[in-house]
């Protein structure tokens, strides 16, 4: 295991180091500038888009809703990223990294935009005549690299029993742990049968769990972390102040830093974990979006934007506020995650807060279980073909009680869960490279698609 570690320290050094960063951030930067800065042209029209057609029936190719496909995405993005990633983030970077993992998102929101537009553009029925989509079926179909196709769904593949399965079970038994004192084996064992009830109805049945309780969990830990913010509204000018300011200047010179605060480390920590929480240019979510009943790829693209918007600008952003302005940042240096993020709740809500940030970690790592499970089922089909799919179910049961309980069966959690997360991580970043080459490789086709789109909504064609 030791040896193991280390191959992937290496290994995650690289997938997650400057210039894997620089090419993510900057591809964003790249479709940005050639589509018109979409994420503001759009951005109105995002919210119409959203929530203007909740309920209706759209007319299209798909198997479910643009806001079910949105909602299932979002379940997989709205994760531990979004409470102990932050924190994670903040802990080793300081408040400059707030900053960085913004400026990630804004460009990031395009960039998911374009991968959901060639999802749905280059999607295909499969043998049993579910419609699959995904950055495999770009790379194959679109950009005629099998091959680096194959290598996407096999990273792909992986990296879902790791960062959708193991660590996410592990982090709602931790959930349910801090706040009730639940045993992980007990957690374990339920997440794994309500898991089993949903997936084993497919993709409809884990949009319609995911279309309810994903607005109830976002809109549960949304209010918690803005009570938390709005008792020290006054701290919340300089609280982002101190983010702007320290992504530029060394960060040793705030009252308080923590030793080891640099603007490399503010940087790349802050970029990093807003695409581990957003997801933006790892090719996920895609494979989701492409199952909407859409009337053109750059439709369903709004909600793309929307789903990185309310991820990382909302959700992230709250709870780094959260942290900073409420003192535990530099008042409680020794704590770091989901502890830090907990911390802070409990500054204000005390056993309150407890409760709040419990279930919600506990209910962002279960929505996250659900979603990434149909991207392992999209990759794991791509490559073994429709007959691998009641296998798959059965060995993603299994991980998410030992994702649960593998602490506890092992004797040693803490070292479990930090070996699970870095592979996690290593893979998770493994799946970038492939998906990024696709995106540049078509991005004259993703222009084309948009100034489709435009003309067609100009015309009337399109509403």
């Amino acid at each position: 295991m030791d040896a193991i570690m280390k191959l992937n320290g290496v290994v995650n050094g690289i997938v997650w180091g400057p210039w894997m960063l620089t090419l993510l951030v900057g591809t964003g930067v790249y479709l940005t500038l050639i589509l018109g800065f979409p994420q503001i042209r759009y951005f109105v029209f995002m919210f119409k888009e959203v929530f203007g057609n909740l309920g209706k029936k759209k007319e299209g190719e798909g198997t479910i809703s643009s806001f079910a496909a949105l909602s299932t995405a979002l379940a997989s993005t709205i994760g531990t990223g979004n409470i102990a990633g932050v924190a994670t983030a903040l802990h080793l970077g300081g408040p400059g990294a707030l900053f960085w993992m913004l400026v990630s998102a804004v460009f990031g929101m395009t960039t998911k935009m374009c991968e959901v537009i060639l999802a749905v553009h280059f999607r295909e029925r499969d043998e049993l005549g579910n419609w699959r989509g995904g950055t495999m079926y770009i790379l194959e179909k679109g950009a005629k690299q099998k091959w680096l196709a194959w290598l996407f769904a096999l990273f792909a593949f992986l990296a879902s029993f790791g960062i959708g399965c193991a660590v996410q079970s592990n982090s709602t038994a931790e959930g349910f742990f801090l706040g009730f004192g639940i045993p992980p084996i007990w957690t374990g064992v339920a997440v794994a049968v309500l898991t089993a009830l949903v997936i084993v109805g497919g993709l409809k049945r884990i949009s319609d769990v995911t279309t309810y309780l994903v607005p109830f969990m976002a809109i549960f830990y949304i209010i918690g972390g803005i009570i938390v913010v709005f008792v020290h509204i006054g701290e919340v000018p300089a609280a982002l102040s101190s983010a702007v300011k320290y992504a530029f200047s060394d960060p040793m010179a705030m009252p308080g830093a923590v030793a080891g605060w640099t603007v490399k480390l503010a940087l790349t920590k802050g970029i990093a974990r807003g695409v581990f929480s957003n997801e933006a240019g790892l090719g996920s979510a895609p494979m989701v979006h492409a199952t909407a009943i859409v009337d053109h790829p750059v439709r369903q693209g709004m909600y793309g934007l929307f789903e990185v918007f309310v991820d990382t600008i909302v959700i992230c952003s709250l709870t780094s506020l959260a942290i900073i302005t409420s003192g535990v940042l530099t008042g409680k240096a020794e704590l770091s995650g989901a502890q830090l993020t907990l911390s802070a709740f409990q500054a204000v809500l005390g056993g309150t807060g407890t409760m709040i940030l419990s279930i919600g970690l506990a209910l962002f790592a279960f929505s996250t279980i659900l979603g990434w499970y149909w991207y392992c089922e999209t990759a794991g089909e791509y490559i073994f073909g429709a007959r691998a799919i009641p296998g798959i179910k059965i060995v993603w049961i299994i991980i998410v009680f030992l994702g649960a309980a593998g602490g506890t069966l092992l004797g040693d959690a803490a070292a479990f869960l930090t070996n699970l997360w870095d592979l996690s991580d290593t893979l998770n970043g493994l799946m970038a490279a492939p998906n990024l080459v696709a995106l540049l490789l078509l991005s004259n086709e993703i222009r084309r698609l948009v100034k489709d789109f435009d003309a067609k909504k100009k015309s009337g064609a399109l509403k």
